[in-house]
């Protein structure tokens, strides 16, 4: 395992939209091994591929129950509402208010290739909204409704 890089908002691959993954190789496993080592290191609760530079769709989340690999996931179902602060290793100092749905339900692929579904509330369905929204080229700042640098 290795701790890769991770790219700031000023990359334009954060902007672009990822490929599918389609591949479930050692090199997907050690991508979903490092993307996880970077995340704790940096004290993140999620992490997208395109923010260590590669253009695939592949998140890494741990919300502090543990460590969710998820390849190519998408939302299948949303409720509710939610409003709070959201920030991101890609734009250090840098939060937002941003309105996300409170429950979410993500089906997605494990290391494996299974498919799998998963449900997600309050900072769990965040964390699915804002990774996958990475694997889309969006950054929580195009959907903040106030940017500060520091937590009110």
């Amino acid at each position: 395992m290795a701790i890769r890089n991770i790219v700031t908002k000023e990359d334009e691959i954060l902007r672009k939209k990822c490929r599918p993954v389609e591949k479930f190789d050692e090199r997907l496993w050690e991508l979903l091994d490092d993307m996880a080592e970077t995340m704790y290191q940096n004290d993140g609760v999620g992490l997208a591929a395109p923010q260590v530079g590669i253009l695939r769709r592949v998140v890494v989340i741990d919300t502090g129950e543990g460590l969710i690999e998820l390849v190519n996931p998408v939302i299948t179902a949303s409720s509710g509402n939610q409003e709070e602060y959201e920030g991101c290793l890609s734009c250090p100092g840098e939060f937002g208010i941003v309105k996300r749905p409170k429950k979410v339900t993500v089906k997605a692929q494990d290391r494996h290739g299974k498919t799998f579904t998963r449900d997600g509330e309050d900072l769990l369905a965040r964390a699915f909204c804002h990774e996958i929204d990475h694997l889309e080229g969006i950054l929580f700042l195009e959907l903040a409704d106030k940017i500060v640098e520091e937590k009110e």
